[in-house]
């Protein structure tokens, strides 16, 4: 077996990553160049890393301003479905009306109406700190600012304008956005509906590529003079500290083709208001300051409704020589406030190119209830007839608060609320009034920062393997680490409910026998025995402080270890559970890649989950029992959703305590960590939650043959698509997971396990290989409707191994079989291929009907399935296999999904759950191609058989025996069989 020597990780990590020196990224005259498939990193000069401010990048997507919409078809059910899925429908309204009731969220509701757009673009912000989200038409749109809270509607006011004049008395006026003139119908003729919305944009192109972007405005509205906006937000790959930053520069460059020099005012216009109608809520109140470095900025101070955080806005400008700025702190949108109108504000920059005319205060009065107030900076300058100018504004919001829950916590008696404090707030303070200098800084440091970003960009753009598709998929995909609703924390402890706890919850990781270290491994490096001494003692350890029976993983950090904050992403802005880890697994090629002291962040968490227990009661809505929250050994489905890391497993459909999926996911994803980062600490502090994890999962393996088998429900990712007895899905994960398990234990020193594990790698090995049926592995063993099904994620565990530089889970010959036939079937079959890879179809070519996902397209999964592709050797099936999910997703003749990537679509171009998580899954492909080619030699070891590992057997079986869950615990009621049999004969 090939094992990667720990020694040459960071070598690994560096050909993956294309960065060694991390440290030099702090520094504002070095730059990193990616060096492929070597661990030489080139640096850049200052001169070479600096972007034209007026052109896009070589590869951009790209719409016309004045573009159509795709109009978004929503999935429905068929009948069948609805009839077998109707009780849980029934049980899900009961779950909402009761949660509604209550003021708690809902892990999803059918019933909310949403905004639904086809002209999304690039977000604002960095990651973590609130999302906003800005169209290609100009408008900003998709407010995200606080936990589980999306509104999509454009506000209407927050706009950059232009005004030009000419020597020979033409004037030229617009707002640079299409108009929306239903909404504007909305506004009165004092409002925003009397300014000048005159941009047709036939000429106007915009183009993206996260995170940045740029708005290319051809003689609009001035015939002589083009506008170019570049829109640049702070995701800087291996950066902490900007890259938390909730801020955004928006760069002007302006070249004035005409023989007459051209006088110009930009104008930025901002609505105090977080989305929706909370601009009118009354309280709200904007003031203006100048800073010391001599940037102009307006303050909008947000007093926000409903118990959410309050919110400070900056809109800023730079002010430097020859350029004036000018602002109008506050005019009045709507309502009854007094004070200069939005028509008045318009008037006065129109006719006199700024406000020094105008007579405002330097800050206003708070607004009245039913009023919305915005406020306004313009800066001035002349562009000479044939020169070139540039502006620069930026935009920030200070919201330093993470409230997820209403509720009030104790800690050591006291009354408090149970709060987190974001990531940026390490560098600007908590008390919200950082606005200012964050927009300051964003105007002084955003050249750095795109130097940065394209340093990263360049490489992969300039590839010539690549489809010219891909970057553009790969790059725009990421807009999910900002628009998913994303937290970074800045890993404080909150303040917690002892309470809440509860008088059985516990967690094995708090256990420290004889005062050593929990997470040490024993002088033997038994680790069996080590869990097994926590188990005994851990009715004497139950009450511990805050924090310590929950799944926070900053306290698995060791000595000397830096505490990055922790990470959450909803698993889509529809499906409210955050870090959903079935779906992780796929998405966390984005983060490991990318801000990998992230991923192991939040993989410290599930292993602190592993090993806690709570016995507290919810009700499935699949048949209405109640079960545990969350049981001892099993991974989360989820880390939460009202009370993140302290109530684990928000969803709440089955019970994902006896999924067959989670747990050998959780192994190979820490595997791969390790692997991509080299990290000894983090392999220590989680190798103890590996063991449990693998030794909860075997109960499952029912007939002691090694593999372990599904038990007739959806008992994994595809939660409406049962699977019965051994699976190629989760039967390849759990062989995959047993292989991985065994190159850990190596790593921390395990012999013992090491030899165990791989002892059951191979026994299970030979069990899953009888699923092939000689083109491909069946669905499952059942011999049920759909157990020939031709799975398009069937070689999952094999995906997972080679990802990791393990060794096959099956023989190459027949994956490189059955991928083939997958593209055969589950890809060509659907549209010629431009759709992507439906998840189950028959050898005749009929669609998989048995359930709803069966017949679906998974993005993410088809992502994956390319990924795999690539690393067996098939680069142009793989790449012809994910532009599928190009066409329908980024392409002008697709269906209008562009930076809200669903998680799926079925045949009849009909979508499910927009904005998902799994898409980030286009960066495991990235892996396999920045992936050294793996070496077929194969290191030699000595053969373990089973009387050389029967005590290793025996310890495992005995921590496995404790970690069982009771028979009462049954997957299904007598009820739901019934029902279920029924509705089975109906369609058979």
């Amino acid at each position: 077996m090939r094992y990667f020597n720990l020694g040459n990780l960071n070598h690994l990590s560096a050909i993956l990553w294309g960065y060694s020196d991390l440290e030099s990224l702090d520094s504002p005259r070095v730059y990193l160049r990616k060096a492929r498939n070597t661990p030489r990193v080139e640096l850049l000069s200052e001169e070479e890393a600096m972007a034209d401010p007026g052109k896009p990048a070589s590869l951009t997507w790209q719409r016309k301003v004045n573009d159509e919409e795709s109009v978004l078809q929503q999935f429905s059910l068929r009948f069948k479905e609805i009839v077998h899925m109707a009780p849980i429908g029934f049980r899900l309204c009961r779950y909402i009306q009761a949660s509604n009731a209550q003021g708690k969220n809902t892990i999803f509701s059918p019933f909310t109406k949403r905004t639904l757009t086809a002209d999304h673009g690039c977000p604002l912000g960095g990651v973590g700190a609130g999302s906003i989200g800005r169209s290609y038409r100009g408008e900003f749109q998709r407010w995200q600012l606080f936990p589980t809270t999306c509104v999509d509607k454009p506000v209407l006011a927050n706009q950059f304008s232009v005004f030009v004049s000419r020597p020979n008395g033409q004037k030229y006026s617009s707002v640079l956005c299409t108009p929306n003139e239903a909404m504007l119908q909305e506004s009165s003729a004092e409002g925003i509906r009397s300014w000048d919305w005159n941009l047709k944009g036939q000429n106007a192109t915009y183009h993206a590529l996260y995170p940045k972007a740029w708005t290319v405005y051809e003689g609009e509205p001035d015939p002589e003079l083009k506008i170019v906006c570049r829109q640049i937000s702070p995701v800087i790959p291996h950066n902490y500290k900007e890259s938390s930053f909730p801020v955004a520069a928006f760069t002007f460059t302006l070249y004035n083709s005409g023989n007459t020099d051209a006088k110009v005012s930009l104008l930025f216009t901002w609505e105090n208001s977080v989305g929706g109608d909370s601009g009118n809520s009354g309280g709200h109140f904007n003031s203006k300051i100048t800073m010391i470095d001599g940037t102009h900025a307006v303050l909008l101070h947000h007093k926000t409704a409903n118990g959410l955080s309050p919110v400070t806005y900056a809109i800023a400008a730079e002010n430097r020589d020859g350029i004036e700025i000018s602002e109008c702190p506050c005019f009045v949108i709507s309502g009854d406030s007094t004070g200069i109108t939005a028509k008045e504000m318009w008037q006065a920059i129109k006719e006199h190119g700024s406000f020094d005319h105008l007579n405002c205060g330097k800050t206003s009065l708070p607004s009245a209830q039913g009023s919305s107030i915005g406020a306004a900076i313009a800066a001035s300058f002349t562009v000479p007839a044939g020169s070139t100018e540039n502006a620069t504004f930026s935009l920030s919001w200070d919201c330093p608060e993470v409230r997820f829950s209403k509720g009030t916590y104790y800690r050591h008696h006291e009354v408090l609320k149970g709060n987190f404090y974001r990531r940026y707030t390490k560098f600007y303070g908590t008390r919200g009034n950082a606005a200012a200098n964050i927009a300051s800084d964003a105007i002084h440091d955003h050249h750095n920062w795109e130097s940065q970003i394209d340093a990263w960009q360049k490489p992969i753009l300039e590839d010539k393997r690549f489809p010219e598709w891909y970057p553009l998929s790969l790059f725009n995909e990421l807009y999910f680490l900002n628009a998913g609703a994303t937290v970074w924390t800045d890993g404080s402890p909150p303040a917690h409910s002892l309470i809440s706890i509860g008088d059985q919850k516990f967690s094995l990781d708090r256990y420290e026998p004889d005062a050593v270290d929990p997470i040490k491994i024993t002088d033997q490096n038994d680790t069996a025995i080590n869990i097994l001494e926590r188990m005994a003692s851990i009715l004497d350890n139950r009450y511990r402080a805050v924090g310590s029976n929950s799944a926070f993983g900053p306290k698995l950090l060791q000595e000397g270890e830096e505490n990055i904050g922790q990470f959450l992403y909803l698993e889509g802005i529809e499906y409210k559970m955050w870090n959903t880890y079935d779906v992780h697994f796929y998405s966390s090629f984005a983060l490991i890649m990318l801000f990998p002291k992230l991923q192991l962040s939040i993989q410290r968490d599930f292993a602190a989950a592993v090993l806690m227990h709570d016995p507290s009661k919810v009700k499935l809505l699949c048949d209405g029992t109640l079960v545990p929250r969350k049981v001892l050994g099993a991974v989360p489905h989820d880390i939460g959703l009202d009370n993140p890391w302290f109530e684990v497993n928000a969803y709440n459909i089955f019970n994902t305590d006896r999924w067959k999926d989670l747990n050998s996911k959780f192994v190979l994803q820490i595997y791969r960590d390790v692997v991509a980062t080299g990290d000894q600490k983090f392999a220590d502090s989680v190798w103890p939650a590996v063991y449990v994890a693998l030794a909860y999962l075997d109960q499952f393996d029912r007939d002691r043959d090694g593999m372990i088998e599904n038990e007739g429900f959806p008992d994994q990712t595809y939660d409406t698509w049962a699977v019965t007895g051994v699976s190629a899905y989760s039967g390849g994960l759990w062989v995959a997971a047993l292989q991985a398990a065994s190159a850990m234990a190596r790593i921390v020193g395990d012999k013992g396990s090491e030899d165990y594990f791989w002892y059951r790698f191979q026994k299970a090995k030979v069990v899953y290989e009888k699923l092939w049926n000689g083109s491909y592995f069946d669905y499952d063993n059942s011999d049920g409707s759909n157990s020939h099904s031709i799975q398009a994620d069937q070689l999952a565990g094999q995906w997972y191994a080679r990802a990791c530089g393990l060794l096959p889970i099956v023989d190459e010959d027949k994956v490189n079989i059955a991928l083939k036939k997958i593209f055969e079937f589950n890809v060509m079959k659907i549209k010629d291929g431009r759709r992507g890879a439906v998840n189950g179809i028959f050898p005749d070519g009929t669609l998989d009907l048995s359930s709803m996902q069966s017949r679906e397209i998974w993005s993410g999964v088809t992502y994956a399935l390319a990924a795999s592709m690539i690393q067996e050797g098939l680069l142009d099936v793989g790449f012809e296999t994910a532009s599928g999910v190009y066409e329908t997703v980024w392409s002008g003749k697709g269906l209008g999904y562009a930076f809200q990537t669903p998680e799926g679509w079925n045949t009849d171009d009909q979508y499910r759950s927009l904005s998902y998580m799994r898409p980030l899954a286009v960066w495991a492909m990235q892996w396999a191609l920045s992936q050294p080619t793996p070496s077929r030699q194969e290191q030699t070891r000595p053969e373990v058989t089973e009387e050389s590992v029967r005590k290793q057997h025996l310890v495992f079986s005995q921590v496995a025996h404790l970690l069982k869950l009771s028979e009462e615990e049954t997957p299904k009621t007598y009820l739901r069989s019934l029902y279920d049999y029924a509705s089975k004969m109906m369609w058979t």
